[in-house]
């Protein structure tokens, strides 16, 4: 018989081998997302830091533990070991959280839990919907319609900014942590819930310090943890940046991780600018990638960072008709824009215990 020659693939055939391997990863993505809600979920509620004070326990003992429904934690319980995070024993019954994994899943592993990001996919996904009109209408999402975005944010800059302010932020600028001492006048861009502002305040008593952010229900929070910690040297306000219409009050002005997202971000930063006296310093913090997509293909939380913009950073802006800079702004913009507002000298710096961000220290 004659045997016919292998047919060679043209440019629109598709090899099976290719279609099972884009399947493999489809249902790695599918488990991925699924694990990052229940990820959430057993940080919110608890669960992984009951689990790594636990020897191997079976579901009612963990249940109990957590005061939690022994239902529900078992159904979270075979996620966690079915997604290879949580290690069961079927004889015993037992389950336990081996320390390597807890040391990335536990309020005890700060700043290094990775439990707290798992909870923006759960952000995200309630406002889908709203997404979806968007890419049909335009516009944007505004604030209000994230529930707990103030929340997860202040566990995020707790992580990134509060726990490393006094041996690796403040020492970006020399001779910053003995002018606070000092007593001098800082304003916070953006302070949320106000964990950093009030970690400065408490450390620095004789100095002055003013928070800014368009959440009413964040800066409400910062106003009690200020009022419990009977602290006199601050004073908080629901404000935008963008309205800021002060001239050289300022010695310091801090903002971590809120640049991007402002509806018009170049004012805030000729506001900035024009507030800090000569000899002030704009200390700010946003996430460390470019400007160009291709030099963010082999960043590490790529997608997790595009999503998040999708999500929250580019729609809030642009449900007021704003920018819509993006999370992904990117390093080469971030410093043009700094310059354009008036700035003379930018430095950029990496820090070990946040490869997510880059931290500009900006001068006038």
């Amino acid at each position: 018989m004659c045997q016919l020659a292998p047919v060679m693939p043209g440019p629109h055939d598709v090899l099976p081998s290719e279609v099972d391997a884009f399947a493999d990863r489809m249902l790695d993505i599918l488990n991925g997302g699924a694990l990052a809600l229940v990820i959430s979920v057993g940080h919110r509620t608890g669960l992984l830091d009951a689990l790594a004070d636990l020897p191997r326990s079976t579901s009612r003992v963990i249940a109990d533990s957590a005061s939690l429904d022994e239902r529900y934690v078992r159904e979270w319980l075979g996620a966690m070991v079915t997604g290879g995070i949580v290690e069961f024993d079927a004889a015993s019954g037992t389950y336990w959280l081996p320390r390597e994994r807890a040391a990335l899943l536990t309020r005890r592993s700060s700043p290094d839990n990775m439990a707290v990001t798992a909870q923006w996919i759960a952000v995200a996904a309630q406002v889908e919907d709203r997404i979806v009109d968007c890419f049909r209408s335009g516009g944007g999402v505004a604030y209000e319609h994230f529930h707990r975005f103030d929340d997860v944010m202040a566990e995020e800059s707790r992580q990134t900014v509060v726990v490393a302010l006094f041996d690796s932020i403040l020492p970006l600028v020399p001779g910053l942590a003995e002018r606070l001492e000092e007593g001098i006048d800082v304003l916070d861009v953006g302070c949320g819930q106000g964990r950093a502002l009030i970690t400065l305040a408490s450390e620095f008593p004789n100095s002055r310090f003013r928070g800014f952010d368009l959440s009413a229900d964040a800066v409400t929070t910062a106003r009690a943890t200020v009022d419990e910690l009977g602290l006199r040297n601050v004073e908080l306000e629901v404000n935008d940046a963008a309205e800021l219409h002060r001239t050289a009050e300022f010695d310091l002005v801090t903002g971590f991780d809120v640049v991007h997202d402002q509806a018009r971000p170049a004012a805030v930063l000729a506001n900035i600018r024009r507030s800090l006296r000569p000899d002030g310093v704009f200390l700010m913090q946003d996430i460390a990638t470019s400007s160009r997509l291709e030099n963010n293909v082999e960043h590490p939380i790529g997608p997790l960072l595009y999503a998040t913009s999708l999500f929250h950073c580019m729609t809030v802006s642009l449900a007021q008709d704003g920018a819509g800079l993006g999370t992904c702004w990117g390093r080469e913009l971030a410093t043009e824009m700094l310059s354009e507002a008036g700035f003379g000298e930018v430095e950029v710096h990496d820090l070990p215990h946040d490869f997510i961000n880059y931290f500009y220290v900006a001068r006038p």
